[in-house]
């Protein structure tokens, strides 16, 4: 039996909102910059700070969001990221602007979790017998991407023309917040599948869990340390202007989002190995190319190559994740190990490219990221030779042994359902 083919728009507008804050990263640190008694270095360090703390969150939250209640805990995020970004946005003073940041990136975190675990547990069926159709953790969260890709891209073409100010982007984070609260009323209290086996709060499949959790700090390191200082590419080595570093922002973004279409109508048919570990392999290729870029051509050709690999990539990753727990635990830990990268790369690229220059920064981005695709990869291949993974719901009619009829007895007192 087959439940009606619905999509859980809340956990996609979670995801939006948890995950904009490292998607405006560029343009936040380069107001805090420019509208702040900072040096590029100490705004660089502010971004790290506000995700740092969003990687918290998720570290803090792995397991707990179903004991929680999804509903609550998005609620609350979404509080402290309208209060804290908002916060941030209204004063000019540096500690007040750090400590809003900080609060507001602890937000950001607690709704990703909620928005990954809700991701994860998406394809396992409500009740015995009935399964959801069209909804699989893939495909949820290539909708989340298509949403936070569309505005960022929207908000890169608008927030140069409104001014200048640091508050801008911290005020576009508190407003998004804010809109996407009345949707948490249709979260359930609580997302956790019901406990149906012994070792119920055992992660499974902890040695490749560990090694994707132990790869993609640097992964994310890599691929946001360029990211953290790209305004800056444009603006200074590539000579250009705000304006238009913010269109080539929103054109790649609009890249990216036919990227995630791609990947989003490809599906599994090419598995999870090769579009992780080639795409991985191209994205340093873009970095490379984008962190030496002098002139409009060259970086425009980086960004918008690199954003649209890098959501595709990113979307099977997280797939990846979820096919390793269906409760969401790995999802959120992978998750928040990326985070920690993406907290370390805006200070990891000011102070390399302070101490080397930005071609070179990119060498050894590139260098970095060729060589983490490989355990990157192993994992997806070992996830792909093991059988589907399966939840165990319990089956409130007792079953009736069939020893008269078949000569055998097979009472099966659970039913097994793939989780995928």
């Amino acid at each position: 039996m087959s439940a009606p083919r619905t999509l859980p728009w809340p956990l996609v507008a979670l995801f939006t909102a948890g995950y904009l804050a490292p998607y405006l990263l560029p343009t936040t640190v380069g107001r805090l910059d420019s509208g702040l008694p900072l040096t590029a270095t100490q705004a660089g360090a502010v971004g790290s700070a506000l995700l740092l703390s969003s990687a918290t969150a998720g570290f803090l939250l792995a397991s707990r969001t179903d004991r929680i209640g999804a509903r609550r805990a998005a609620r609350t995020g979404l509080t402290l990221a309208a209060l804290g970004y908002g916060g941030a946005a209204l004063t000019g003073a540096v500690p007040a602007v750090v400590a809003g940041a900080v609060l507001g990136g602890f937000g950001s975190g607690t709704v990703t979790a909620v928005a990954v675990s809700g991701i994860a547990a998406v394809g396992i069926p409500p009740r015995e017998g009935v399964r959801a159709r069209g909804s699989d953790p893939h495909r949820v969260t290539t909708l989340g991407l298509l949403g936070v890709s569309a505005l960022a891209g929207a908000l890169y073409l608008t927030i140069p023309r409104l001014g200048p100010g640091h508050g801008l982007p911290l005020a576009a984070l508190a407003l998004t917040a804010l809109a996407v609260l009345p949707l948490t009323g249709r979260l359930p209290g609580r997302t956790a599948p019901a406990r149906a086996v012994t070792g119920y709060d055992r992660l499974p499949h902890p040695r490749s869990g560990l090694l994707l959790a132990a790869a993609m700090p640097f992964w994310s390191l890599a691929q946001n340390a360029l990211w953290g200082v790209s305004g800056r590419i444009g603006l200074g080595q590539a000579r250009l202007g705000e304006v238009t570093v913010g269109a080539v922002f929103a054109v790649a973004l609009g890249a990216g989002l036919l990227g995630v279409v791609g990947a989003g109508a490809l599906g599994p048919r090419l598995g999870r190995a090769v579009p992780i570990g080639a795409g991985t392999a191209l994205i340093a290729g873009c970095v490379m190319l984008s962190s030496a870029a002098t002139d409009l051509t060259a970086f425009a050709a980086g960004e918008i190559a690199w954003n649209l690999l890098y959501p595709v990539v990113l979307s099977y990753v997280i797939a990846l994740a979820a096919s390793l727990d269906p409760r969401g635990r790995w999802t959120v830990l992978v998750g928040s190990a990326s985070a920690l990268g993406t907290a370390a790369g805006p200070l990891t690229g000011s102070v390399l490219a302070a101490w080397a220059g930005f071609p070179a920064m990119g060498r050894v981005l590139g260098a970095v990221l060729l060589l983490i695709a490989v355990p990157m990869t192993a994992v997806a291949l070992r996830a792909g030779r093991r059988p589907l993974p399966v939840v165990d719901i319990p089956v409130e009619t007792p079953a009736v042994p069939a020893r008269r009829d078949y000569d055998t007895a097979s009472p099966n007192s659970y039913a097994s359902t793939s989780a995928r």
